[in-house]
């Protein structure tokens, strides 16, 4: 009788084990993110870990709000369509809020404003902004605002790229006329590669990034949206900014 009984509390307390991990599991928000977008997620090669301004953005939004959050590495064109299919509970990735976008899936409100920019290879002195990409060979990263600012751009041929990176290396190399780019990312590729890119020209679009949402989700958002206004009062999003955009000058 004994064993039996020690033999059921075994059990016992095994099934609350595996309900208690059940019920984390179920409380971990899964945040998507496609983390090749400098200065806001990459991954970290010597830790392999995601960092970057969104994922700090992230975590102390989550510490504010006590969420539990998991991060999901996905590639753009996934994540877009996992978030209309409410694949993901969240996704930060240097997302342009845009009314297409917002047509499949909820935003936050915006954190930051990052405009297109164009970007060119050192030494170039017939482009020096988007009015000279006439008849250029841009290239962008698919699926992105940057692509549809090239696509609009007359006589252009567009070459799009799965990454950023691959296009700006296409670009260091003389394969392409110039990348347009989220300002942002172009300072983060043009700090790594100074002595073969630059910047040309201003901001030439007014962008605004926000975290996306499974649509309908609006007590999370709403709780996000406190979070965040919280941070951005009390400067933390500033503090980013000066830890991870650096200078394109």
């Amino acid at each position: 009788m004994k064993r039996n009984l020690f033999l059921s509390l075994i059990v016992i307390v095994i099934l609350g084990l595996l309900s208690a991990c059940a019920q984390q599991s179920e409380d971990t928000l899964v945040v998507a993110t496609d983390a090749t977008f400098p200065p806001f997620e990459y991954i970290d090669e010597e830790t392999k870990e995601i960092i970057g301004f969104d994922i700090d953005l992230m975590n102390a939004i989550a510490e504010r709000a006590g969420l539990d959050i998991t991060y999901q590495n996905v590639s753009w064109d996934p994540l877009l369509a996992g978030m209309a299919d409410c694949q993901y509970d969240m996704a930060i990735s240097a997302m342009t809020i845009t009314a297409e976008r917002a047509k499949a899936f909820s935003f936050s409100d915006p954190y930051i404003n990052a405009g297109q920019i164009t970007v060119v290879a050192i030494g170039n002195t017939t482009i020096g902004g988007p009015d000279d990409l006439v008849g250029a060979t841009i290239g962008a990263q698919i699926g992105t605002t940057g692509a549809m600012e090239a696509e609009a751009i007359q006589d252009s041929a567009v070459k799009v790229y799965d990454t950023y990176e691959l296009a700006f290396l296409d670009l260091a190399n003389g394969q392409i006329d110039a990348v347009i780019a989220d300002y942002p990312t172009a300072v983060a590729f043009v700090n790594q590669n100074a002595d073969r890119l630059m910047v040309v020209g201003d901001v030439f679009t007014d962008e605004n990034y926000g975290i996306a949402f499974c649509m309908g989700n609006d007590e999370l958002i709403s709780q996000v949206n406190a979070a965040l206004a919280g941070l951005k009062t009390e400067g933390f999003v500033d503090e980013l900014v000066v830890k991870w955009y650096g200078d394109a000058n």
